[in-house]
């Protein structure tokens, strides 16, 4: 169901039981999954691929082209997830020629003003308060939260169940599980309440903070601290999963405490 007053590109495709409000711009190159909500006045702009169910409020851009000098009109898209919701004035923008794509996962949550540039990364269950603004080429894994008016540098990595601290400049790559605050960024601790939230058992969070632990706590640089975690910790998935975050992180991590 559209209102009268909405542009609709007749080559844009839309899903069932869409709800396109007056106002809103639908661009050519669009498609919209069923049960999706357009609020007045946003703009899906030419690229954008949105799953089903998605809410996009009003004054958002969704596949807005890159603000990067480098992009030369090059045909990429912007991928929305089932369920994910976008509010009032966010933008999301298009990929360039190094990823071809923006990827938002399923059932996140952009809040108002969020800005994600172009070939950002984003998993499943992603929470970005207000105003947080991600660079270019920025990567964050399933289920990590970032509080309102954080700024996260181009080409950085935030790791899966992470939190990070309101009003806070993300330089370096953020590992799995942690929480991340101060100025400059650093290492406070082990998400342990999102863990519990999401099922991890006390064992599994226990583990992690002993990684945490030698890694951030013991004085060892991530280069020693790494190898010790190979040697000794017990294995595990959640193990295994910072180890791989650890050795791909080729611009470095996040400091320790201090």
């Amino acid at each position: 169901m559209s209102n009268p007053s909405a542009y609709i590109h007749p080559d844009a495709k839309i899903g069932q039981n869409v709800v396109i409000e007056p106002f809103a711009y639908i661009a050519k190159d669009v498609v919209i999954g069923d049960g999706c909500w357009i609020g007045p006045h946003s703009c899906i702009m030419d690229g954008a691929r949105i799953g089903k169910n998605c809410k996009i409020f009003p004054g958002a851009v969704v596949s807005g082209i890159p603000q990067d000098l480098k992009f030369n009109g090059e045909k990429t898209v912007t991928e929305i997830g089932d369920n994910t919701i976008i509010r009032e004035c966010v933008t999301v923008n298009r990929g360039t020629e190094d990823r071809h794509k923006t990827v938002v996962g399923k059932n996140c949550l952009l809040m108002a003003y969020v800005h994600i540039a172009h070939d950002c990364i984003l998993g499943n269950n992603v929470i970005l308060a207000n105003s947080v603004n991600l660079a270019g080429h920025v990567t964050i894994e399933d289920f990590a939260i970032l509080e309102g008016y954080v700024g996260v540098s181009q080409f950085v990595s935030i790791g899966a169940h992470a939190f990070v601290s309101g009003q806070t400049g993300v330089r370096k790559n953020v590992p799995p599980f942690t929480k991340a605050a101060r100025e400059p960024l650093q290492y406070v601790g082990v998400n342990s309440v999102g863990l519990r939230r999401r099922g991890f058992s006390n064992e599994s969070i226990l583990q992690i903070e002993d990684i945490y632990r030698t890694l951030y706590v013991k004085g060892l640089n991530v280069t020693n601290g790494t190898a010790v975690i190979e040697q000794e910790a017990p294995a595990s998935v959640e193990k295994e999963q910072i180890l791989r975050f650890i050795r791909n992180s080729t611009n470095g991590i996040m400091r320790g405490l201090s």
